[in-house]
C-alpha cells in the first residue's frame, strides 16, 4: 500500500537531514523547474535544492522577493511532484518580514512537498543590510514551530549574508558571522549558509569553532568540492549559477546565429527523444 504523503515527507526530512553529518559533502546543482530538477535526480545527487532567483527569472522577476510566494511555491510543488529524492526549498527572506509571514511560508513549504528550506537574513537596505539577529531568530522559530506543528520538521538551512554583502569592516565580518551562525545553531537550524566566504583558512576555522554542518556555496572562483570536504565542509550548493550557466548559453547561441549563421554551441545537447523520456518518468511518488 502506497505511503501516505505526510509520511513520506517525514521518512525524507529524516533523509535529508542525515545527509549533513557526513562523511561525504552533501553537493546541491540548484534548480529552477522540473527538467532541470529530473536531469539532476538522474545524475545521482541524493536531494534537490531549489534557486529562489533562478525560478524568478525563469518567471519574468529580478531576484530579491520580487517574485510571490504562491508563484515560487507553485514551482516547488511541481519539482518536488516530479522527482522521488528530498527537495530543499530556497524560499528567500520568508516573503515578509514578521515571524508569521515565515511561518506561513513554511506551511507552504510542507504543501508543496518539500522537506527542508533556505532562510535568509539579507535585506535590500543598503543602511541595514540584515536583519536584526533577534528578529531573526524569532522568525527561524516560526519557522521551526511550523514543521512541528504538521509532524513535517523542516530541515532548515539558516543562511547569513555577512560575507556575500561584505557587511561592515573586513576584520569584524567573522566575528559577526560567527554570532549569528551560533544563534542560528541554538535557535534550532540544522546548518548555516554562508555564502561568500570562500578563502580555505576562514572556511576551516569556521568550520572547526562552530562544530555544526556549514553549507558554502560553490562555483566559479570557489574550492573544488574535494577541498570543501577535506575542510570539513557539510553542504556545497551552487546557487543560480546553473540556471545563469544556461543563460551563457543561449547567449552564446544567439551571437554565433547572428555572426556566422552556425550551429556549434548547440552541440552536446540532449536530444528531444531523450528528454522526452525523461519527461515521461514516473513522479516523484517513490520512498
Amino acid at each position: 500500500m502506497a505511503l501516505g504523503n505526510l509520511e513520506q515527507q517525514r521518512i525524507k526530512v529524516n533523509r535529508l537531514r542525515e545527509m549533513h553529518r557526513g562523511p561525504r559533502t552533501l553537493v546541491l546543482p540548484n534548480v529552477w523547474d522540473v527538467v532541470s530538477a529530473r536531469i539532476v535526480e538522474r545524475a545521482g545527487f541524493p536531494a534537490i535544492a531549489t534557486t529562489s532567483a533562478g525560478i524568478a527569472f525563469a518567471l519574468g522577476y529580478p531576484d530579491g522577493e520580487k517574485i510571490s510566494r504562491d508563484e515560487m511555491l507553485e514551482v516547488v510543488s511541481r519539482i518536488a511532484a516530479a522527482v522521488s529524492v528530498p527537495v530543499t526549498a530556497d524560499v528567500e527572506g520568508g516573503y515578509g518580514a514578521r515571524p508569521e509571514d515565515a511561518a506561513l511560508t513554511a506551511r507552504g513549504v510542507i504543501e508543496a512537498g518539500a522537506v527542508g528550506l533556505n532562510f535568509e537574513d539579507g535585506t535590500d537596505d543598503p543602511e541595514h543590510p540584515l536583519v536584526e539577529l533577534s528578529l531573526q531568530l524569532e522568525r527561524l522559530e516560526a519557522i521551526r514551530q511550523e514543521g512541528q506543528d504538521a509532524d513535517v520538521p523542516l530541515v532548515i538551512n539558516a543562511r547569513t549574508d555577512v560575507y556575500l554583502l561584505g557587511v561592515g569592516p573586513e576584520e569584524k565580518r567573522y566575528d559577526e558571522a560567527m554570532r549569528r551562525a551560533i544563534a542560528f545553531r541554538q535557535a534550532g537550524a540544522d546548518c548555516v549558509f554562508v555564502p561568500g566566504l570562500r578563502d580555505p583558512s576562514v572556511i576551516g576555522k569556521f568550520v572547526a569553532e562552530l562544530k555544526f554542518p556549514v553549507n558554502i556555496l560553490g562555483g566559479p572562483g570557489s574550492l573544488a568540492v574535494a577541498e570543501l570536504e577535506k575542510l570539513g565542509v557539510a553542504r556545497v550548493s551552487l546557487g543560480s549559477a546553473p540556471m545563469r550557466a544556461t543563460l551563457g548559453l543561449v547567449r552564446r547561441m544567439t551571437e554565433e546565429l547572428q555572426e556566422s549563421g552556425t550551429y556549434r554551441s548547440l552541440e552536446g545537447a540532449p536530444s528531444h527523444a531523450e528528454v522526452n523520456k525523461l519527461m515521461k518518468a514516473g513522479s516523484g511518488s517513490e520512498v
